[in-house]
């Protein structure tokens, strides 16, 4: 790659899981995993969240049994820990800027940011101006108030995946989350897939990238890096 490319990461700042008093936010694997795959690629990045600052943590994936060989790079990575403790705002970005937008998981996205007039207005100027969008676990749900210039749904039509109902019923929060992703991609008519529970498994449709769960965050970036080159 001659010329550096340079991809906007956009992470929730919503932290409260529903009405359980339990928190959340996004969860670190599904940040930290794409975030390695791009920067040793060589691609500059920019972290970003609606209210800016250091975005919440899933407290769930910081947990031993959710740790992997990225997040224990992340935890020796104070640099990249003083860069997401300073995350620019959402209303500050120009799309112009960045070649393409990566938008990790967590729960928390389905609060804030698939309502979020600047992200959704973010995504449609993105995929308006040819530049590759990619979403994983959670976050394919802030996809359901993007639309197509002509009205019509992004999502109607296209391929696509995000955590599974299956998935959802597994971690007990089918009652708790806003929407079931599954439901409303399949609502808006889109041709929604999934491949096995926390399996990697990662769907392209054009410029559109989504990946199904925390295991397919690597695999979901490096397809957008085919896409760049």
């Amino acid at each position: 790659m001659n010329t550096i490319l340079k991809v906007l990461i956009v992470l929730t700042s919503h932290s409260d899981l529903g009405n359980t008093g339990h928190k959340t936010g996004f969860w670190i694997e599904e940040f930290v995993a794409p975030y390695y795959v791009l920067a040793d690629a060589g691609v500059q990045i920019t972290l970003v969240s609606p209210l800016g600052g250091q975005p919440p943590i899933d407290p769930k994936s910081a947990l031993p049994e959710s740790q992997t060989a990225a997040t224990r790079r992340f935890d020796g990575d104070v640099a990249l820990q003083e860069k997401l403790a300073h995350t620019m705002k959402l209303t500050d970005v120009k799309v112009e800027d960045y070649d393409a937008v990566f938008y990790p998981g967590g729960h928390g996205p389905l609060w804030d940011l698939a309502n979020d007039a600047n992200s959704i207005a973010l995504i449609e100027s993105f995929y308006n101006h040819k530049k590759p969008i990619a979403f994983v676990c959670h976050a394919p749900g802030v996809l359901i108030k993007t639309k197509l210039q002509n009205g019509e749904p992004l999502v109607k039509g296209k391929e696509v995946t995000g955590f599974s109902n299956s998935e959802e019923e597994a971690v007990q929060l089918t009652k708790v989350v806003p929407f079931l992703l599954e439901d409303e991609f399949k609502k808006l008519g889109a041709d929604y897939s999934k491949g096995p529970d926390w399996g990697s498994y990662v769907k392209v449709d054009g410029l559109l990238i989504t990946g199904q769960n925390p295991g397919s965050s690597e695999a979901a970036a490096k397809e957008l890096i085919k896409l760049l080159k």
